[in-house]
């Protein structure tokens, strides 16, 4: 960044000091960033009992703008701690985020769609963020695969479970609750298939579809997150090789002599 580039007096300090809480590596900047995911998952437990909380509209209305308050606060402060504000716009993540917002800020018109918040649970566990604060000691790690694909299953379940209810209730007998559009999402991802509730029509059907391969899907790769052996990750400088046995001495592919750290993990 030029001189010219850079914002004049009290900005650039500003900047220069949420670039040092939210990318720093001080004891400070690690309590920062423990605050704010403790905040990020706050936010989260707001959105999965927001359907709860519609039945007294002042309560859910204060609760939801004050939770808007805290993420757009949030969103700033990383956008200025980014040097670039345009390649941070590009990141698909703080889209998602984006459009979080707009659904805290606009819940008459967007809570149809208000299942699609639990996507933070899955942004904030494949952020780097999250595992340079709470998880370091976990990063790069079985514990950090296998958080991610558990976090991928239950974020799916939660979204295809939000989209049953929100399209089909009040449309179809046996979809009379939130717990009911449940019980069809697991039943079909698990493809057990009872078949005492069917969604009607093509569009249920391909719903229906939809859940099952997805589901499988993230089933089979939380099994081979859990069964497979563990690898490290620790660049070959020979031949590029990423993943390697934990107490690798030379690289199977080159035969180039390995030293990867240990940190006791």
């Amino acid at each position: 960044m030029t001189a010219s580039e850079r914002p004049a007096g009290g900005g650039f300090r500003v900047r220069a000091r949420l670039r040092a809480l939210y990318h720093g590596t001080s004891r400070t900047a690690v309590r920062f960033r423990l605050a704010v995911l403790v905040v990020d998952l706050a936010i989260i437990a707001f959105f999965i009992a927001a359907p709860l909380l519609r039945g007294d509209r002042l309560v859910f209305y204060v609760i939801d703008y004050v939770v808007a308050a805290l993420l757009g606060a949030d969103l700033l402060a990383r956008a200025l701690a980014y040097s670039d504000i345009k390649d941070w716009l590009k990141r698909p993540i703080v889209w998602v985020d984006l459009f979080i917002l707009a659904t805290l800020l606009f819940p008459a018109w967007l809570f149809n769609l208000g299942f699609l918040r639990v996507i933070r649970l899955w942004t904030l566990v494949n952020s780097e963020f999250f595992w340079r604060t709470v998880g370091r000691r976990y990063d790069d790690t079985r514990v950090e695969d296998t958080a991610k694909a558990v976090t991928a299953l239950v974020t799916f379940v939660f979204v295809a479970t939000g989209f049953v209810y929100t399209s089909f209730m009040g449309r179809y007998d046996g979809i009379s609750g939130w717990v009911d559009a449940l019980y069809f999402t697991v039943t079909s991802l698990t493809t057990t298939g009872y078949g005492d509730i069917l969604l009607p029509g093509v569009w249920g059907r391909i719903v229906s579809i939809v859940i099952m391969l997805v589901g499988v899907t993230l089933f089979v790769r939380l099994g081979q997150t859990l069964l497979r052996p563990h690898k490290v990750r620790y660049p070959c400088d020979q031949c590029g090789l990423f993943l390697h046995d934990p107490d690798a001495v030379h690289c199977k592919a080159c035969g180039n002599l390995l030293c990867i750290p240990d940190d006791g993990r």
